[in-house]
This record gives C-alpha cells, structure tokens and sequence, in this order.
C-alpha cells in the first residue's frame, strides 16, 4: 500500500511541478506542453507541465484531425498495463483514494452503472464535441474545476471578472463528485472517466494483469473487502472496472492471486 501511495504522490506532483506559476505566469505554455501524460491531468492547470490526454483528443476532433501521437500513448498504455495507471498515478483516482478513508455512511455503486463512462467517453467526448465544436468534458470536468478553474480564480481578478452561471455548475459538478468520494469507492472513475473507459478496454489483454488459482481460494472475501473498485475477484478478475492496484494481490492470505507478465 505504501508503494502504492509513494507512485501516487510522484504521479501527482510530477506532472505538476511548473513553480513558475508562483511568480505570475499563470499557465505553462512551454513545448512539454506538446506531450501528454498518460493519466487524467488539467492542461489548464497552473503547475501543469505536460497536456491532458483528454484533452488532446477533443482538440484533435474539433480541428478534424487523427491523433495518431496521443492515440499511441494511450494504445501503449493500455496494451502493457491496462488501467494500472487507474490505480498508481491518476492525481483524482489518488484523491477518491484519500477521501474515502474518511468516517461517514458509505453507498455501493451498482455494477452495471459502469458502463457509464462509456457514454462519457462515445457523447460527452466523442459525439457531442464533433457537432459543437467545443471541449465539452473539459467544460464538465471536475479535476479539471479543482486543478484549474479554482486556482485561476484566485490568482486572478480578470478571470473572476468572468465568473458566470457555467462556473457555477462546474462547482455544483465538482462538490457532488467530492461528496460521492466521501461515500464510494471511485465514482468518477467508475462512472464519468473517459480515459478509464479507455484502459478498461485492455484490461483482459494488456501484459500486466491478475491471475487467480482456484485451488488456493478459499473464499475469505478479505480481498472483496479491500477492492477499492467493489470487484469480486474471484469471479470478475480484470473486468473493465479493475484499477490494477493489486490490493487484492497483497491482502489474500492464501496467495491465490498473483500478478505476472503475460505474452
């Protein structure tokens, strides 16, 4: 778990280290910019060094363009460790993390409303900016609220000269997701994360993924209980919702779950 935290805690700060944005420059713009992070990660984001692989891909469709760079990345990615990344760096997937942990009633999320994040992916990302012509998970995103949006309406009065309804609504957006954290394990990537519903598709396939020994399980549920994506392992071992952070790996006491590359 420590070393689960420690990738956290760098892919965090990592991509976001431009200090100069303490000095007044209050985005980065410089060609790091040009590359993207395999992780959910605000471009617009004061510290930001490096772009959103969402975002990218929403550029890419307005200006009626293939992404073939960011589309490697991702394909790379996912190919070789699925939604690994889900689970050791995503900055929000370490912020859901965190905030469950604190004492409160807490809500399973059905299973089958996961396959909500493939509508966000197809519509909120796909469909919806290729007529309008606009970032519209961008526009909704609630990492995107709390890395950028409420920096920059701090560190600026111009931008809060600006501050409409739409801002409004993307703090509604952010504070409901922020109270889901508190009640559930990982709503947003679960149900809104377009770039989890990319990995997901190459969890079943990427080289780095779980193997299960029936002959060892004994059906102790330790590892039902520390799944922080609600999985039964033993029955839905590398499902789409699987974030690869190998809790289950570690806890059984049997060793019936390992985890190895697979060719």
């Amino acid at each position: 778990m420590m070393r689960r935290r420690i990738f956290q805690i760098l892919g965090t700060i990592i991509p976001n280290s431009y200090f100069g944005a303490f000095t007044g420059k209050l985005i980065y713009q410089g060609n790091l910019k040009s590359f993207c992070v395999p992780s959910l990660n605000c471009y617009a984001c004061p510290l930001a060094l490096f772009s959103c692989p969402i975002g990218t891909l929403q550029h890419f469709i307005i200006i009626r363009q293939i992404p073939f760079y960011t589309i490697g990345i991702l394909g790379v990615t996912g190919a070789v460790v699925g939604r690994m990344v889900c689970g050791w760096i995503c900055p929000f997937g370490f912020l859901q993390d965190i905030l469950y942990r604190i004492r409160s009633f807490k809500i399973k999320i059905p299973s089958k409303l996961s396959y909500l994040k493939y509508v966000s992916l197809i519509f909120v990302v796909g469909v919806i900016v290729f007529f309008t012509q606009e970032s519209w998970f961008c526009k909704l995103c609630p990492q995107g609220a709390l890395q950028a949006g409420i920096p920059l309406v701090i560190a600026s009065e111009e931008i809060r000269n600006l501050i409409g309804g739409f801002f409004v609504l993307k703090l509604s957006i952010l504070a409901g997701f922020l109270f889901l954290f508190v009640i559930s394990k990982r709503p947003f990537c679960r149900l809104f994360c377009p770039l989890g519903a990319i990995y997901s598709l190459f969890n079943r396939i990427s080289l780095v993924r779980l193997k299960f020994d029936e002959n060892l399980c004994t059906r102790c549920n330790e590892c039902v209980t520390s799944c922080p994506a609600d999985i039964v392992p033993y029955t839905s071992l590398n499902s789409s919702d699987c974030i690869m952070c190998w809790g289950c790996m570690r806890i059984c006491p049997e060793k019936a779950i390992s985890s190895e590359f697979e060719f």
